[in-house]
Formats: C-alpha cells, structure tokens, sequence
C-alpha cells in the first residue's frame, strides 16, 4: 500500500508554522508604534512615515545577523537571548549614524520548527526592539529539512531608521584634540566567536557549564551575555550634544572599526589604562596565548560604543550618560596625524 506524499512527510509542517504565527502575535504586537499600519500575517509589513516630522529626512538601513554565538545557545539550549543579540547588531549600526531605528524585520532559517524554542528566539527579539524603541514589523521563518541539522538554525535581521538630512553623523566635522567617550559593553556581543570558541572551547578544552576563576558564570553564559543595545542612551545626547563621531566596536574591534570614521588627518589616541577590561577577554587572551594586537583587533575588550565631541562638552557629556544608565569611561584624545602614522595608537 503507498504511502501519500505530503509537504509535511518530506520535512515541511505547515500547521506547525501557523500555530508558531500565532504563539508569537501577542508578542510582537507589544513593540508596536503608531506608524505600524499594519499587522502579522501580511506579504510585506507596512509603516506610516510622518513626512511632517523631519524636513528632510534620510532612511538608514542595515542588515546583520550573530555569528557563530548561535553555537553557545545551541550548546546550552538556551534561545532566549540569542534575539536581543539579532537586534542590536543592526539597531546599534543605524543608531550611529543619528539615526532613530523605527522598525526591524527578522528571518529565521531551520531544519524543522521546534515551536518552543521557536517562541524563545522571537522573545528575545521582541525584547531587543523594545529596548531599542523600534517595532518588530515583521519577518520569515524557513523551514528547510536536508539543509539544516536537527535542533540546528541561523538567524538574520533588518532594521530602517530616520534621521534629518542636517543631523546625519559621519565623522567629518571631527577634529583635533575631540575627546573619546567609550561606553562599556556587556561582554564579547556578537563579534569574535569563532576565536573564543577555538581557544575555550577546542584549545582549552573547556565546557560550556564549567567556572573559571575570575568569571562571575560558567563560560557558556558568560559568552552568551547578550549585546547591549545602546540606542535610547545615544537618542538622548543627540538632543542636547553635538555629537561628531560614533563607532560601533564589533568585528574588526578597536584597529577597523575606529578608521571608519576618523579624518584622515586625524588619529585616535587610545588610553589602555582607561577602562577596565572584563575578565572574560583575559581568559581569552591567557589560555590562548593570544597577543595583545589581536585582541583589540577582533574584540571590543568591553567597550563596544565609542562617541566623539568636543573638549568642551565631554564632561557633560559622561555626567549625562552615568545619569542614563550607562558605565562610560574618557578613552582617548584625537590628535593631528603625520602621514606614516597610523589611524589608531594606543598609550
């Protein structure tokens, strides 16, 4: 007797992807902002921009997804976080150019929908986005049997931003002796993980539930410490500050990250001494005997924002920011450059 062929025998269940729809509804509805015209279900997301709100606006878009980190959340089995980490690659990259993010869509890509875990990721995007202050618009779950293992996923986001034409931050008005203002981050984000994993994991041998001295969790959670999303902090010294420079420190850390937007007449002087690196990047750099170089090359050794002013303002500038919340330190100074010196030097 034959068996009748169905998209459901061959890997694919329909059902199942409708009932995680509406497990997350509710859920996505919560990010919700006045421009969202439209709901969860649609061909395309759709968003109301107020042509009355900005004279001349520019749109800012960025894409970006969290690496190989979804390796500790599958080790762990732990998805809840995994999200935020999705959101703020792309919200913190929109955000540095003065741009408001106002709505994020996601693509989530697995063998099969597993409904729980499923919910767990979008959780944690829902929560990026509110921290973020932009709505999850919408999104795409692909469920691919034969391309991904079991229990195996990957994950992409999108976010759209607005900013006026005349408050587009790029870096140009920086000028010498500006002061750099660097924001701690919350551990490694969602850059350099094939590195720590290589070291902690292959090389040194550990597990993802075992302590190391110095670190306040076992290492699985302390690498899975999700990105902070420095959006709302940064939105609130735009409307007082003349902010001339910004720099999201993910992959490329302090040596390719800062040349994007310093003059090249300019170089930054970074003062080592200034913050303090979280234990976890001396783990790192200890147990795989990495040099120094590297580390500020592919982590952000817990600075994973830095702002640019002026002289003048950086102390109101730090005093606002410990008011937001926010741990910030005075790591550098901008000085002129002679033309065989390099971009980036540290002190």
């Amino acid at each position: 007797m034959s068996t009748e062929t169905t998209y459901k025998n061959a890997g694919v269940d329909i059902d199942k992807a409708n009932d995680f729809i509406e497990r997350i509804k509710p859920l996505i509805k919560t990010t919700a902002r006045k421009e969202v015209v439209s709901g969860i279900g649609g061909f395309g997301g759709l968003f109301r921009l107020d042509p009355t709100k900005l004279k001349n606006p520019i749109l800012v878009s960025s894409t970006d997804g969290v690496g190989t980190k979804l390796k500790i959340a599958q080790l762990l089995d732990k998805h809840d976080t995994i999200g935020i980490d999705l959101v703020a690659m792309s919200v913190n990259d929109v955000v540095v150019q003065g741009a408001e993010p106002l709505f994020f869509l996601d693509y989530l890509a697995t063998g099969n929908i597993e409904l729980e875990k499923s919910v767990q990721i979008v959780d944690g995007i829902v929560q990026g986005c509110k921290q973020a202050g932009c709505t999850l618009i919408g999104g795409e779950t692909a469920e691919m049997p034969g391309f991904y293992k079991q229990g195996e996923y990957d994950l992409a986001g999108f976010c759209v931003g607005m900013v006026e034409a005349d408050k587009l931050i790029d870096g140009s008005t920086i000028s010498i002796n500006d002061r750099i203002i660097g924001l701690a981050s919350s551990g490694l984000h969602s850059n350099g993980f094939s590195l720590a994993r290589n070291v902690l994991l292959e090389k040194g041998k550990l597990k993802v539930d075992e302590k190391v001295a110095g670190l306040a969790q076992t290492i699985g959670l302390e690498l899975l410490e999700p990105t902070r999303i420095y959006v709302k902090s940064l939105l609130n010294l735009f409307k007082d500050f003349n902010i001339k420079g910004l720099v999201h420190i993910t992959g490329g850390g302090f040596y390719d990250n800062i040349p994007r937007i310093i003059p090249q007449s300019c170089r930054c002087i970074i003062s080592r001494n200034s913050w303090n690196i979280p234990p976890i990047f001396k783990v790192i750099k200890d147990i795989g005997h990495v040099e120094e170089k590297e580390m500020f090359r592919v982590f952000n050794m817990g600075i994973g924002m830095m702002i640019v002013v002026a002289e003048k303002e950086s102390k109101e500038v730090l005093d606002r920011l410990a008011i937001l919340g926010e741990k910030a330190y005075q790591i550098g100074v901008v000085e002129k450059r002679e033309s065989n010196q390099d971009l980036v030097c540290f002190t």
